[in-house]
């Protein structure tokens, strides 16, 4: 079993890692720079869903029967607030595709004005914090929360989901 992960950021690869080794200890994965297909910073759950299935697709596709994996952190508002919003898709060989959605928490004010007016998450949190990268290592999920979930874990959160419907999936069958 092989599996693709259509990203070289380095959170989301070694949440991959991770996962994949839990569940499938033999499976072998890659890491490939793909596009998402939607914006740099994507608004909304659907464009955040879009660009992790986008990713997923792209990904499997440079191997024939890897499997793709896709994941894609936005912002989306709810009742006028900005949140953090991050989303999964998982792409078999035969075409069936599993997507699974992350926890969500509001942004500060500050940083939720810079979301609205248009500018990408990662600078501005770096700029925020004065510090460089926060994409790769902790993620804003990480700063807000005071390091007690990081960008990594949420994403394994998302890829367990993932493999979740897979596993199950293959039960049914």
């Amino acid at each position: 079993m092989e599996f693709i992960i259509g990203s070289t950021n380095s959170a989301k690869l070694s949440a991959a890692r991770r996962v994949i080794a839990l569940h499938f200890p033999q499976a072998k994965i890659e890491a490939a720079e793909v596009g998402s297909g939607v914006s740099e910073q994507p608004f909304g759950d659907e464009e955040t869903r879009l660009g992790a299935l986008n990713r997923a697709l792209r990904a499997s596709s440079l191997k024939e029967g890897a499997i793709g994996i896709g994941l894609e952190g936005g912002v989306r508002t709810l009742e006028g607030q900005v949140y953090l919003c991050n989303w999964g898709a998982l792409k078999l060989p035969d075409g069936t595709k599993f997507t699974a959605g992350g926890a969500q928490i509001p942004l500060p004010p500050a940083i939720a004005e810079e979301m609205l007016n248009g500018k990408e998450l990662g600078p501005v949190v770096d700029n925020y914090f004065k510090m460089n990268g926060i994409r790769q290592k902790e993620g804003a999920m990480g700063m807000f929360t005071a390091q007690a979930v990081k960008r990594d874990a949420l994403f394994e959160h998302i890829l367990q989901l993932l493999i979740g419907q897979f596993k199950y999936r293959q039960l049914e069958e």
